[in-house]
């Protein structure tokens, strides 16, 4: 079993991720600002946030892989990119990082555009473009530490939440979208994807979509 700790574990994403983790019997802790009032059966739960970087890193001290699941919004906005960065360079390099990022920064086709670039909202525009500089530091990370990053489909999100299937399709650095054209995976199906990818790993050092 793998000691698994999640960024922003009482989030969409890393709520799903954190039950996902503890139903398959790893050890997982969950980092966010606030304890929450309901907590997953066999997960540790810990204050801390990405603001304060070495009080975080003791937080950590034994963990083989951290999964970052939060969002560049409220204090956060513009914030995230180097907070993000600033901890994975704090963490031992035998720590395997994670990445949760957006549907922007994925591929409309093979070799582009990117979805960001093609009638995207520009709305949430600086918030995906935040995400996306996240990918761009682990891409020029020269110091042999090994991460993934996943963009989940363009409808994924407590708004939407679907249903578990315990299916999903593996995209590479292109959208998922179905023989509609629509790209949508359940919460809990994409923390199916995320623990797959932690425990046999396919994308080392690499991007990859998952969608239906």
């Amino acid at each position: 079993m793998t000691r698994i700790a999640v960024i922003g574990g009482t989030g969409y994403a890393g709520g799903h991720i954190v039950a996902e983790a503890a139903e398959r019997g790893h050890t997982v802790v969950s980092v966010a600002r606030k304890l929450p009032a309901e907590r997953v059966d066999g997960a540790t739960y810990v204050e801390g946030t990405l603001l304060d970087a070495p009080a975080l890193v003791a937080e950590l001290e034994g963990v083989e892989v951290v999964v970052f699941a939060t969002s560049p919004r409220g204090d956060m906005a513009g914030k995230m990119r180097d907070a993000v960065t600033e901890l994975i360079r704090e963490l031992p390099l035998s720590v395997r990082v994670g990445v949760v990022g957006g549907a922007g920064g994925s591929l409309v086709a093979p070799g582009g555009p990117r979805v960001i670039d093609s009638g995207f909202p520009e709305e949430i525009k600086p918030e995906a473009m935040e995400a996306i500089g996240i990918l761009e530091d682990l891409q020029a990370d020269t110091t042999g530490r090994e991460w993934f990053y996943i963009h989940p489909a363009g409808g994924f999100g407590a708004w939407a939440p679907g249903e578990r299937t315990g299916s999903y399709r593996d995209g590479g650095d292109v959208i998922v979208t179905d023989d509609k054209g629509e790209s949508f995976i359940s919460g809990a199906d994409f923390a199916i994807a995320v623990l797959d990818e932690i425990e046999s790993p396919k994308h080392r050092n690499e991007r990859f979509t998952v969608g239906y």
